[in-house]
């Protein structure tokens, strides 16, 4: 993978908009938990790629210090060798001098080797740096906008299970409405209340014939009286 791609990857995903996916979406729990795994998959695929990156830009500031360091050396090496030349000149050892000038000139010019190949590292060096540090701000995001939806999805989550819960309510109370108890207890109390007429009615009927009775005794009472007032009147 090499950088552009990571840095297109991190910087698309950074900037998806959660809320945008989730209109778009025939079944937003189903969209979340496949972006979750998406992000997640991206996101470890990211880190290597950005890992690889710093390992080579740690290897670069690594050989950069080296051919610092070298060209430091190199110098010392030179200026060493230079002064022997001069010292064994002035004991009037030409040629030896000659000699310890030549290597004084070929650290010289390694020096200047490594001088130049530092110099074209740098540039190079300050770049990746850009870039590490533009792959770590996306990876930021980039968790950043995985926690987000995983937030989503608990939200979302709970919001259906109170909708499923809200919705078993009202087919409740609608299998309430539609069995209606309230009418079958009228029923039954207007089955109570014809079985009280009907007892009402038996007591009315019982007392009529009691009645009927008292006035037949009566009515026994008063011939019999009659009678004894017959006999009394025919006795005088």
């Amino acid at each position: 993978m090499t950088k552009q791609t990571v840095l297109g990857r991190v910087a698309q995903l950074a900037r998806a908009n959660i809320n945008a996916l989730l209109d778009q979406a025939e079944d937003p729990q189903k969209m979340l938990d496949q972006l979750i795994r998406d992000y997640t998959a991206n996101i470890a695929e990211a880190e290597q790629a950005v890992a690889t990156t710093i390992g080579n830009l740690r290897l670069m500031e690594q050989d950069h210090r080296e051919d610092v360091d070298a060209a430091h050396e190199w110098g010392g090496k030179a200026l060493a060798a230079s002064r022997k030349a001069d010292e064994l000149r002035a004991a009037g050892a030409g040629p030896e001098a000659d000699r310890f000038d030549n290597l004084a000139k070929v650290a010289l010019g390694r020096q200047l080797r490594s001088e130049k190949e530092a110099r074209t590292a740098e540039p190079v060096i300050a770049a990746q740096t850009e870039v590490v540090d533009r792959l770590r701000s996306g990876l930021d995001r980039m968790r950043d906008k995985l926690t987000e939806l995983r937030a989503k999805r608990d939200e979302l989550v709970a919001r259906a299970k109170t909708a499923e819960a809200q919705n078993r309510m009202m087919d409740a109370v609608k299998s309430v409405d539609v069995l209606d108890p309230a009418g079958e207890l009228g029923r039954f109390e207007d089955k109570v209340r014809r079985e009280e007429a009907r007892a009402l009615g038996g007591q009315e009927l019982a007392a009529s014939s009691l009645d009927a009775q008292f006035e037949q005794l009566d009515a026994l009472g008063d011939s019999a009286e009659i009678e004894a007032r017959l006999a009394a009147l025919k006795a005088a």
